[in-house]
């Protein structure tokens, strides 16, 4: 009897070490063999297109005065490459940045390299400081710049901006006029592709503003 109850000992004691083994070697093949993290999801960049496909026709007309634009002031929060929301039906004090889409440069120089090519067609644009008789130069604050939703399926680009018209002398600059502009275009999706198409839409819209606001302009 008593060498029976050793064997069943022994076979008992046989299994949980075989069991054991088994647990180890799955424990060591899986070590062997790691799960790979799945590759990081880079953010689409966006900008606002080609632009102009062709040069503009030339018109025999004069053009229009001279003019320098400098470079624009933004406040921090658009300062960077954001692609920046609103939600005007919950919290529209709170700026909400899209995990997934970026502007390829800050939205001030967007902004500017718009201007310049929207303005350019009507007069010629020169650089700071190497100008013998400085002309004109238009000052700009980016005030907003973002994707307002006035509902869950509904958002317009906003842009605001403050341009001010000054002219340089040697002992400074003279204030000849300032105005607002404030535009807002239909987003055509509720997503970043949508306003960024809105905001771009805005940005065009607000530069065609600014060239008839200087055509008023006495010289």
């Amino acid at each position: 009897m008593k060498d029976a109850m050793n064997s069943i000992a022994t076979y008992a004691r046989s299994i949980r070490a075989s069991g054991l083994f088994l647990l180890s070697f799955l424990a060591l093949g899986g070590c062997a063999v790691p799960t790979l993290p799945s590759a990081p999801v880079r953010p689409a960049i966006y900008d606002f297109g080609p632009g102009t496909l062709s040069a503009p026709v030339v018109s025999n007309a004069t053009p229009a005065a001279p003019l320098i634009i400098a470079a624009i002031e933004a406040s921090p929060a658009f300062d960077s490459t954001a692609i920046l929301y609103r939600l005007a039906y919950s919290d529209a004090q709170q700026l909400r940045p899209y995990a997934q889409a970026r502007w390829s440069m800050p939205p001030a120089e967007l902004v500017r390299q718009r201007l310049r090519e929207t303005l350019g067609q009507q007069r010629p644009l020169l650089a700071p400081g190497k100008n013998e008789t400085p002309p004109r130069m238009l000052r700009l604050e980016l005030e907003e710049f973002s994707q307002l939703f006035e509902s869950p399926d509904r958002s317009v680009g906003l842009l605001r901006l403050r341009a001010t018209l000054v002219q340089p002398r040697p002992g400074g600059e003279q204030w000849l006029a300032q105005r607002s502009f404030v535009v807002q275009r239909p987003a055509p999706s509720a997503d970043a592709p949508g306003g960024v198409r809105a905001l771009s839409a805005a940005t065009e819209a607000a530069a065609q503003e600014i060239e008839a606001w200087l055509q008023t302009m006495p010289l």
